[in-house]
């Protein structure tokens, strides 16, 4: 069954449901399917069909998440691109996805605009959101309903993040999204009719997550077009939301908010975070203001959509738990070029590359037009993740780092994810990144970037922190540098290649020893 299909049967079932809510707008499922079915029809009139890339541009919001559900009806592959890329970024995309369409808002025009004049493709058929566009396609005559598009067929294409060279493209079909939805309902346990905040990036894999979770529960998706955590309070508090499926940084930002005790949260019932991890302060932290009914570590990616998952993450913190629906994973020896096989497993309790098969029910089957992708990431059937974990003494996962982001040391292994949890737990540090730089004697040696929390925050202070914790003393940072804000993508996901390239601001206030 296609995803279109799938949105009609789910209105059917309860119409009057409150969809979608985007400031002041507030749309039930039977009044929004009547319009996603004129914006498709209006799709259609300007010549796109199904197969056809229909790349957005776009923030949160109730035009994004409408325009993907009638790509849905049309059997187009709906394509989102980061809203804050530049015009370079932008324009690599419409030329690597044989784009047919792009989808823009204000915030975007001008860097869309200049895409589009280096992609030079004038038959590009533009949709500017905010100049009434929209409102033309709301006018359309609307198609009879969902089209008969298989669900083997793509509709779905996101880009990753790139931490190295350019996006790649990773297509997904209408089966691998149904799945990847159905399965995240019930491993996070949610419940027909619960609203949930819509802040993660529609360009992410938990942003169309979100969009297709709430559509399986006939519940609200509450739309917040960008992060900002006081409006993200007063959302929870004015909506009512039940569930939360953030980064560590979105719950972070809330719990440390100076506002935070201004804001009733009681509503939320259930809270699972995915993409980085969380550290043990911010875990216990969470349980504490929220006390949830569920509390959940989700570990995927837009390739395979879940690895694990662990629903006692209160308990174990850190812990990514045992292998999703249909899924099988495996640690094997780490090798950055490519070397290790599937069956060149580490002994118990050993770190190394997380890998899971291609053939599970949520996965792609390759990059878009990427062989030379597929060749390093895809190893006879088995996806490697470039993800660094071990199993722990009752067969549970840890994810410990990347494999590209290990550091080794006077010949030791450290990984930046257990010196920044040991730093996050010291009261001085509001937040703090690990990378490896390089070194003549040591190979490489550890720096921490920090935030401070306050004044007497100090190299000293902070080197005698990991000094006292059960961190063995050679893992801990040679050098600290005190910055206005670590970098962070959209997604809040933490960009180390930002402070290695030295693209941060330093507090002259404090002592950097770097």
């Amino acid at each position: 069954m296609n995803l279109g299909e799938v949105f009609y049967r789910h209105m059917l079932r309860d119409p009057g449901a409150v969809a979608i809510v985007d400031g002041e707008t507030r749309r039930n499922f039977g009044d929004w399917y009547a319009e996603i079915r004129a914006v498709a029809g209006g799709l259609q009139a300007r010549g796109l069909k199904s197969g056809d890339h229909f790349v957005a541009v776009l923030s949160n919001r109730y035009e994004t998440a409408t325009l993907y559900w009638a790509c849905q009806m049309l059997g187009l592959i709906f394509t989102p691109f980061n809203w804050r890329a530049n015009g370079e970024e932008v324009a690599y995309v419409l030329e690597d996805a044989d784009t047919i369409a792009v989808a823009f808002e204000s915030a975007t025009r001008k860097t869309v605009g200049e895409a589009i004049d280096v992609h030079g493709d004038v038959a590009l058929i533009s949709l500017d959101i905010d100049a009434g566009d929209f409102d033309g396609l709301l006018g359309s005559a609307p198609v009879d309903g969902p089209s008969a598009a298989d669900e083997r067929d793509i509709c779905l294409m996101l880009y990753t993040s790139g931490t190295t060279g350019r996006p790649k493209g990773v297509p997904r079909s209408h089966r691998a999204e149904r799945l990847a939805a159905s399965h995240c309902v019930a491993q996070l346990y949610y419940q027909r009719g619960e609203a949930t905040l819509g802040v993660m990036p529609m360009f992410h894999t938990m942003g169309v997550r979100s969009i297709l979770m709430s559509m399986l529960l006939n519940g609200a998706l509450v739309c917040l077009p960008s992060w900002d955590a006081e409006t993200a309070m007063r959302l929870i508090q004015d909506e009512k939301i039940d569930t939360l499926f953030l980064v560590p940084t979105m719950f972070h930002d809330m719990l440390h908010h100076p506002k935070r005790s201004g804001y009733d949260l009681s509503a939320v019932q259930n809270i699972g975070y995915a993409g980085m991890a969380m550290t043990s302060t911010l875990t216990g932290l969470c349980q504490k203001e929220f006390s949830p009914r569920h509390f959940t570590n989700f570990y995927g990616s837009s390739e395979i959509y879940c690895f694990s998952v662990c629903d006692h993450v209160a308990e174990k913190p850190g812990c990514a738990g045992r292998a999703g629906i249909g899924q099988v994973i495996r640690i094997v020896n780490a090798d950055p070029d490519g070397g290790s096989g599937p069956n060149d497993l580490v002994a118990p309790g050993e770190s190394g590359e997380i890998i899971a098969p291609m053939d599970g029910m949520e996965g792609f089957d390759g990059y878009w037009k990427r062989p030379d992708a597929d060749a390093k990431s895809i190893r006879d059937g088995w996806y490697f993740t470039g993800d660094l974990g071990c199993f722990d003494e009752d067969g549970e996962l840890y994810v410990v780092g990347r494999v590209d982001d290990m550091v080794i040391s006077g010949g030791e292994n450290i990984y930046p994810e257990e010196v920044e949890d040991v730093l996050a737990k010291s009261p001085l540090v509001e937040q703090v990144a690990v990378i490896g730089m390089p070194d003549e004697r040591m190979g490489a040696r550890i720096i921490a970037f920090v935030e401070p929390a306050y004044a007497d925050c100090s190299a000293d202070a902070l080197d005698a922190w990991c000094l006292d914790s059960t961190m063995a003393r050679f893992k801990r940072p040679r050098a600290y540098v005190f910055v206005k804000r670590i970098p962070r993508s959209a997604a809040g996901k933490l960009l180390r290649r930002f402070l290695r390239d030295g693209d941060y601001e330093i507090l002259t206030d404090f002592q950097s020893t770097l």
